[in-house]
């Protein structure tokens, strides 16, 4: 069974990226262009990980982790921040929301799963075949 992320991100081409990286580390996607849909989805069937971009319309990353911790079975499942808000105090800013973690945009696809991985339990990162 291969590890589930789910990514919140409004921006098609990052999700195309994310989604492209990640599949080919034989990693299972779930995607969500906004947060009320991330929500939705993360509800429905937990992921382990959720990858959340911070601006996005409707609902700002930070509502979005705030929300999904206030979620019994989504309590302890890592969020990693995924974002190019960069400025001094906003790392601390997603970490007080909820998130484990912070990658800054634009990613690197060499070092992003690993970067990503950093956050997940061993027993949770996928072996490329």
């Amino acid at each position: 069974m291969s590890t589930k992320v789910l990514i919140i991100e409004d921006n098609e081409q990052n999700m195309y990226m994310v989604t492209y990286l990640l599949e080919s580390n034989n990693y299972e996607v779930v995607q969500a262009f906004n947060g009320v849909t991330g929500i939705k989805k993360a509800n429905e069937a937990p992921p382990d990980i959720i990858l959340l971009d911070i601006q996005l319309p409707e609902m700002n990353g930070y509502e979005i982790a705030r929300e999904l911790k206030k979620k019994i079975k989504l309590k302890n499942t890592p969020i990693i921040a995924v974002t190019s808000y960069a400025m001094v105090g906003d790392k601390e800013k997603a970490l007080e929301a909820g998130a484990v973690g912070y990658i800054e945009k634009p990613i690197d696809p060499d070092t992003f799963i690993a970067q990503m991985e950093a956050y997940l339990p061993e027993k949770m990162i996928t072996k490329k075949e």
